[in-house]
């Protein structure tokens, strides 16, 4: 639970879920921090790989044609309609086109502007095959060069933040990558406070306005890095978790957190721009790509997908670490999955000085195991603000294997050190004295704080012990562990397995992959043949409810302590332990 310190009230902040408003009041909410790891989170632009084998021709679902039409006459009086459906008959072998309204407004036009010789952008499934219907985007006067780029959209919508890259469909590269906060964390730091708000009176559209102003900001920014205007987009792919997907296209999300825990839909149809808001071609196609359940979404199997598990022979653990801890559990033969709560206390929120990984984040702690002094890297290298994720979990394994916790997180209070100090909210240690942080005030973690830590990671671990036990598997024969999200590629292994976060396996088994959902929606933008695959992953996946019985809270409570109550499952913490 946050808590405020007498200095936050001293300067007139306040927690809104437990304020009653009694007059007309004026509110002032802080701005968010700028992502200042936008561009480290994923891989550059020049290491992102196509899919092996990709080919615009065959792979694409978007295409330009160019057309050299008859022109009318007093002998020919085709309607104009008719004369472009004749001329893509004869030159490209399609049967039928379906075009919008807006299109037809100005299709005429267009044909007379160049003497009847045009391009057309077009949308099909079915280019390998003869007579084949397709669906008009955009049609523009003159004949374009066959490898000018056609321009796509790849976006992942999450939690916390958004990320959007433009991609050239002819060859598959990458212009552009763009990243920032979901502008929705205004009204709600998770899913569930999402929902909740979604089902008050304008609170669905209000959602759906936040998101789509960020994407479309985010879209407006990476175009003109390209110089494009946004409305050359036509295709864009969407990755996200099933409340993301269900609150951008405001289809009601509230069964999603009420028993029995169902989604409205997890395979979308096809969409145009201008019905889902974006702004791109208004007739761009909209591919909001499959989810699986309530609270394990596409961006799931966009990343299990993207990763090479669903191809994989090796038994694998996936690890999406952060607010909803999805993890799916097997191999190309078979994949089970579930999701736990674990809570926002990872991303800085919970904890009294949590921050997100922004400059002024302690993002590495090293404790002195005799004079229990600490020393730390910052992000960005200037004076501390406050402990990120990554630095709350190396925080926590130091403090716990020198002494300063013991395994219930309790802070020792004998040790006689002027770091250990009662505070306002109990026990504390003190990692930055005032005088040398960035705020001008200690910096300290509270056994609140580790509290929730606790809570955070155990309901994590859990999730995946759960997971293994329901098929039989013990967590060592595990070959593989593929940890997603971007937070993830900041995570010390060591010291992650310390604090009974990750399983303890030999270091090789883990690796770290960025923001997978992004990649997934990458690929299935490119390549038809890799969204449908995708579409597979996501229908052959077993969902595990977790709240169907009281074994995941027997689990839960089980990994309340440092790293667990069976410290047997953690043989390298214990040899540590041993030693100290």
């Amino acid at each position: 639970m946050l808590r405020l310190s007498s200095e936050d009230i001293e300067q007139g902040y306040a927690l809104a879920c437990q304020t009653v408003v009694e007059s007309d009041v004026s509110i002032s909410v802080p701005p968010q921090e700028k992502i200042e790891r936008r561009l480290t989170t994923d891989r550059t632009v020049a290491e992102i790989e196509v899919p092996e084998g990709y080919d615009f021709a065959r792979s694409q679902t978007v295409r330009r044609l160019t057309l050299m039409l008859t022109p009318p006459s007093m002998d020919d009086q085709t309607d104009d309609l008719s004369r472009l459906r004749i001329g893509m008959r004869q030159q490209a072998d399609i049967g039928e086109i379906d075009i919008s309204l807006p299109l037809l407004r100005k299709i005429g036009a267009v044909l007379r502007e160049d003497d009847w010789r045009v391009t057309a952008i077009l949308e099909s499934e079915s280019w390998d095959k003869p007579a084949r219907s397709a669906r008009l985007i955009d049609l523009r006067p003159g004949h374009e060069l066959l490898n000018e780029p056609v321009w796509g959209a790849a976006i992942d919508i999450g939690t916390t933040t958004i990320t959007l890259w433009v991609v050239d469909l002819v060859t598959g590269k990458v212009h552009a990558q763009v990243a920032e906060y979901n502008g929705q964390i205004s009204r709600g730091e998770d899913v569930i406070s999402r929902i909740v708000f979604s089902a008050k009176n304008g609170g669905s559209d209000q959602l759906r306005s936040l998101v789509l102003e960020t994407i479309n900001a985010l879209l407006d920014r990476a175009c003109k890095r390209v110089k494009i205007t946004p409305d050359q987009v036509v295709k864009a792919s969407i990755a996200g978790n099933s409340t993301m997907m269900h609150l951008l296209l405001g289809i009601p999300a509230t069964s999603i957190r009420l028993a029995p825990f169902i989604t409205a839909v997890n395979h979308l149809p096809l969409l145009s721009a201008h019905e889902v808001g974006l702004a791109i071609n208004p007739e761009g196609v909209v591919d909001c790509l499959p989810g699986i359940a309530s609270y394990v979404g596409a961006d799931i199997s966009a990343g299990v997908f993207s990763s090479g598990m669903s191809n994989t022979e090796n038994l694998t653990l996936f690890l999406d670490v952060g607010t909803n801890g999805e993890t799916v559990l097997g191999s190309r033969e078979w994949l089970v999955t579930c999701a736990c709560s674990a809570g926002p206390a990872f991303e800085g929120a919970g904890v009294i000085h949590g921050m997100r990984a922004t400059k002024g984040a302690i993002e590495e702690v090293w404790v002195n195991s005799d004079t229990f002094e600490p020393t730390f890297r910052v992000i960005g290298g200037v004076k501390p603000r406050g402990l990120c994720g990554s630095g709350l979990i190396s925080l926590l394994s130091e403090m716990f294997i020198t002494g300063l916790v013991d395994k219930g997180g309790n802070i020792n209070a004998h040790l006689g050190i002027p770091r250990v100090r009662e505070g306002e909210h109990g026990l504390e240690y003190v990692i930055v004295w005032g005088q040398d942080s960035a705020t001008g005030e200690d910096i300290v973690i509270t056994h609140v704080d580790i509290d929730n830590l606790l809570r955070a990671k155990a309901a994590i671990y859990a999730g995946f012990t759960i997971l293994a036990d329901s098929v039989g598997i013990p967590l060592e024969a595990v070959e593989q562990v593929l940890i997603a999200g971007s937070f993830g590629k900041y995570i010390n292994v060591e010291k992650a397995v310390q604090i009974g976060l990750l399983p303890d396996m030999p270091w090789e088994r883990f690796q770290f992959l960025g923001n997978t959902a992004i990649r997934g929606a990458y690929y299935a933008l490119l390549d038809k043949e890799a969204r449908e695959e995708i579409r597979a992953v996501a229908s052959r996946m077993t969902y595990i409810e977790l709240s169907a019985d009281n074994t995941f809270y027997d689990a839960f409570m089980s990994a309340l302590f440092l790293p667990h109550t069976d410290i047997s499952r953690f043989p390298s913490v214990e040899g540590v332990m041993s030693k100290t």
